[in-house]
């Protein structure tokens, strides 16, 4: 038996017992981080800038409320590397129950359905001040018998340009993801922030063309990113890109922006407050897309879009947007992707660009189910 197979037996035995735990690793690492905690290390913010003074991991829902809390698992056991993982003697951990949540699929919509909706959401582009708005839609996957050890396994395998995770909560569920989206990470003295938006299908070639619609997509949210720069004072700050950024099964145009961690030390919270939720997960105006999401949506995105990452754990901050996840329930894989509309949008396109995207999850679980 190999070490692969000894850490994803280690996994399911965490999914067995129903602990609370979250598995990551950082784009570009192969390093994995395993944080394991008892119930009563789990704490529930009312509001994303109650996280001042924190540490831990933390997982937020697109909107806090009472079914889709804000989440932050205060550091239990903490073991980085595969090794020192499965050192964690798992016994000392007692089996969590499984709870009263009742399982039901949230409305997925039909391709005509989700037409229409792109529909009207152009017209409500045109005809009011609405900018840009994200509109997303659920796909469903059966679930079998798979190992979702080997599962995370495989996801973590083709996707090492992703933060790919592996999270279970007693409020929250069970959600796997492999998203290229940093929200805020700091390294040293310096905080990074990053302008991601606009998708195509990855070439073989990696050399992309973008089309207008793309590029003045990702500007919307570059501009977002400068006007919370001006209010707190973030000067001066540096910027790469635009850029391609390859990531699974698609590519996406991304800046970069970076400026001293030293801006915004005493006022963390309210920073990542002000900047989730971007224009890349919700539009512009935020406020008017945010009520419009809320109206032409037929599911609630719970997590989805959401942000997840260690929190001063090690004295460092590595959150990312919540993309290419799926919450998984006992018979079947719920897969969220959205899409940038614009004035420029058109549905036949917006909705393969939600297939490209939920690409990335869908090769992972059909290459373990067709083992």
């Amino acid at each position: 038996m190999t070490d692969k197979d000894d850490f994803a037996q280690f996994i399911d035995k965490l999914l067995q017992k129903n602990c609370s735990f979250a598995l990551w690793s950082l784009p570009q690492s192969t390093e994995i981080h395993a944080l394991i905690t008892n119930k009563e290390d789990l704490i529930y913010p009312e509001q994303f800038n109650k996280l001042n003074g924190q540490q831990g991991f933390v997982f937020a829902p697109f909107r806090v409320d009472s079914n889709n809390p804000l989440v932050l698992l205060k550091p239990g056991i903490y073991a980085t590397g595969i090794d020192n993982i499965l050192s964690i003697n798992l016994k000392n951990f007692p089996q969590a129950p499984a709870g009263d949540k009742r399982y039901k699929t949230p409305n997925i919509i039909s391709k005509s359905e989700y037409f229409n909706d792109i529909d009207e959401t152009v017209d409500e582009i045109i005809n009011t001040k609405l900018a840009k708005v994200i509109v997303s839609r659920i796909i469903p996957k059966q679930r079998n018998t798979e190992s979702l050890g080997e599962l995370y396994q495989q996801l973590f395998k083709q996707t090492p340009n992703a933060f790919v995770y592996l999270i279970n909560l007693p409020k929250a569920g069970l959600w796997m993801g492999a998203t290229p989206e940093i929200l805020l990470q700091s390294e040293g003295e310096q905080m990074q922030t990053v302008s991601l938006a606009g998708t195509q299908s990855r070439r073989a070639d990696s050399d992309y063309s973008w089309r207008t619609k793309e590029i003045e997509e990702q500007a919307f949210v570059s501009r977002y990113m400068l006007d919370i720069f001006y209010r707190y004072k973030i000067y001066p700050y540096s910027t790469q890109g635009p850029e391609s950024l390859e990531s699974g099964k698609v590519a996406h145009l991304k800046t970069s922006f970076f400026f001293s961690a030293n801006k915004i030390a005493d006022k963390l919270g309210e920073f990542v407050s002000e900047l989730h939720p971007t224009p890349a997960v919700c539009g512009l105006p935020k406020l008017t897309a945010d009520e419009f999401i809320s109206k032409i949506e037929k599911h609630n995105r719970r997590y989805y879009s959401g942000y997840l990452g260690p929190w001063k754990l090690e004295d460092s901050v590595k959150l990312f947007a919540n993309l290419r996840c799926m919450e998984i329930l006992p018979e079947e894989y719920l897969l969220y992707a959205g899409g940038g509309i614009t004035a420029r949008s058109e549905a036949a396109t917006e909705w393969e660009e939600t297939n490209n995207k939920a690409q990335t999850l869908l090769s992972a679980i059909e290459a373990i189910q067709n083992k």
